[in-house]
């Protein structure tokens, strides 16, 4: 992959776009503690992997819009129920994402001498860590009825099971379902087990799923979207992580 500056990204708060009032992201991070392991015979330190933790810091931009709803309706609110973020580097299909369950824990205002009123926001994780994953959607995907996407390459088939976060900015319709389906040759694709979202009837809503950590899935994913009633528009994203390694999530 070639280098790439951070143009063309984007930023989504739990069903929100936030993308157009973000000024800048000062922090997308996290991984595990680092705990001290080292012996009174040794001359460096030893550590291992304690609990995982990510954080979310940005600045944004103050965009009060009562009607339709602007980031700062969202963002002053601060909920004590978690929210789900997710930061796409790019909007091409394909592109990683990082995805963070976390608690909303400032909205703190700067007001500048040049008139810049800029916001301070913190969202830290709870109960998961940050995790990195690929988009299966070209940033935000507008459905118009039951529609297969299409697959992207993960290299190889793997055993160790897999999260996914979705994010739904807008639904007309009566019921839709996203569905993460897998192909060992892009071609032929199949419903995973219990990798399908809950039903959407309304949006916005974001959620986060997770399969076992033994489930296997093959080289090629795409997400699918399935209707009982019918619907005619849900604008939605997905970033799936698909796990490499035995433990990746714990």
């Amino acid at each position: 992959m070639a280098k790439a500056s951070g143009l063309g990204d984007a930023l989504y708060i739990q069903g929100f776009n936030a993308s157009g009032d973000i000024q800048q992201l000062g922090n997308i991070g996290g991984g595990p503690a680092l705990l001290n392991m080292t012996g009174i015979d040794k001359s460096a330190y030893e550590r291992q992997g304690g609990l995982r933790s990510g954080q979310f810091e940005m600045t944004t931009f103050f965009n009060s819009v009562a009607v339709t709803g602007g980031l700062h309706e969202k963002l002053s609110a601060l909920p004590r129920t978690d929210v789900v973020m997710t930061y796409c580097r790019g909007t091409t299909l394909g592109d990683p994402a990082a995805s963070l369950i976390g608690k909303q824990v400032s909205y703190d205002p700067t007001r500048g001498d040049d008139g810049m009123l800029t916001f301070g926001v913190s969202a830290q994780s709870n109960g998961y860590g940050i995790e990195w994953g690929r988009q299966l959607t070209a940033g935000v995907r507008t459905d118009t009825a039951a529609t297969n996407g299409t697959g992207i390459d993960t290299a190889a088939s793997a055993s160790f099971g897999g999260q996914a976060y979705l994010q739904v900015f807008s639904f007309t319709g009566t019921d839709a379902t996203v569905k993460i389906q897998d192909s060992a040759d892009n071609v032929t694709f199949a419903d995973v087990a219990s990798f399908a979202f809950t039903q959407v009837t309304a949006g916005p809503t974001a959620e986060r799923i997770a399969l076992g950590n033994t489930a296997t899935l093959r080289r090629y994913l795409r997400a699918s979207t399935v209707t009982t009633g019918g619907f005619t528009s849900m604008a939605f994203s997905v970033n799936v992580i698909k796990n490499e390694i035995a433990g990746q999530v714990f």
